[in-house]
């Protein structure tokens, strides 16, 4: 099964359930075959975590749910050392983090203690539990949920663990034949048709595909293009802290999945210019009189993407 194939079929297979999200689908695999983590914003009810749980099954690998709250610890998410009195020593009792595919939903109403916790494991790869490193699996792949419309007793996310994560976008609303198509799809059985999802992949698909991304050739005048549009955020009108070096990173990646996806062996400008939105607007700081006066951190890269001359 070529790269191609793998990413065809879980796609197809998350369609069967997530209706009419071709486009919010796409962006999710790019993030994941780029090694990258994701961060959905919608309104209720928009299928954000439905989205994150078919993404598991359709894969033959551990996935584990955590509810962030406001009592959430650390200890919670990372696990903690109990003392046996049988053998006298500390024993590893390993929190939720320790998985395949974490689901951290509604992350913002943890506090800013707890979702640091996440941090080092997200950037690195690895836990640190009583002074002790632990090393996560090869695959690991975070997606953070938050609702943008409610702000009582909730954490916004500082911009070091905004920086974390190589997409934010959000599901929208889909068309009305594709609601109707969801009722229709409740309608007619009496479990949520998540539940019949089973895996089409294997784990070693997911990192044969993961390295298979990694393959795909970038030209150096496109190299030089991501970095430019990275560059001139961090001087735009408006703008009090533009995205980093890690933001180029992500969308070289994201951008080479994206051509993987589409059978290519080399990223076009469109890749780029397709992910750059959802992989830069989120590190973005404006300023207050910016924010008051209506400008937003996407429209400041749509515009960047507007005006800056594209590698021919």
């Amino acid at each position: 099964m070529t790269p191609h194939d793998i990413y065809q079929k879980l796609s197809d297979n998350i369609a069967l359930v997530m209706r009419g999200q071709t486009a919010a689908i796409r962006k999710l695999l790019a993030a994941f075959a780029g090694s990258g983590h994701v961060l959905l914003e919608d309104y209720p009810g928009t299928g954000k975590t439905t989205l994150a749980k078919a993404l598991a099954r359709s894969i033959d690998a551990r996935f584990t749910r955590a509810q962030f709250t406001p009592d959430l610890l650390p200890s919670d998410i990372l696990g903690v050392s109990i003392y046996d009195q049988h053998s006298q020593t500390f024993q590893l009792h390993k929190g939720p983090i320790f998985t395949n595919i974490l689901l951290a939903d509604e992350i913002n109403r943890a506090s800013p203690r707890t979702q640091s916790a996440l941090l080092e494991a997200m950037a690195e790869g690895q836990v640190s539990i009583d002074g002790v490193l632990h090393q996560l699996d090869a695959l690991f792949f975070v997606i953070a949920t938050q609702n943008p419309v409610e702000f009582h007793g909730t954490y916004p996310l500082p911009e070091a663990q905004m920086d974390r994560f190589a997409l934010q976008f959000s599901l929208g609303y889909v068309a009305p034949a594709d609601e109707v198509a969801i009722l229709s799809d409740q309608q007619l059985s009496a479990v949520h048709p998540i539940e019949r999802l089973t895996s089409c992949v294997s784990l070693d698909d997911i990192l044969a595909l993961k390295q298979a991304v990694n393959q795909v050739r970038i030209s150096e005048e496109l190299k030089r293009y991501i970095v430019e549009i990275v560059r001139v955020t961090r001087a735009a009108d408006g703008v009090a802290l533009g995205a980093s070096p890690r933001a180029s990173l992500a969308l070289m990646k994201t951008a080479q999945a994206l051509a993987l996806f589409d059978g290519k062996e080399f990223v076009a400008p469109e890749h780029v210019q397709e992910i750059a939105v959802a992989v830069i607007a989120h590190r973005v700081v404006m300023s207050p009189q910016a924010r008051f006066s209506g400008k937003t951190a996407v429209s400041v890269v749509e515009d960047i993407l507007k005006t800056l001359p594209v590698p021919a």
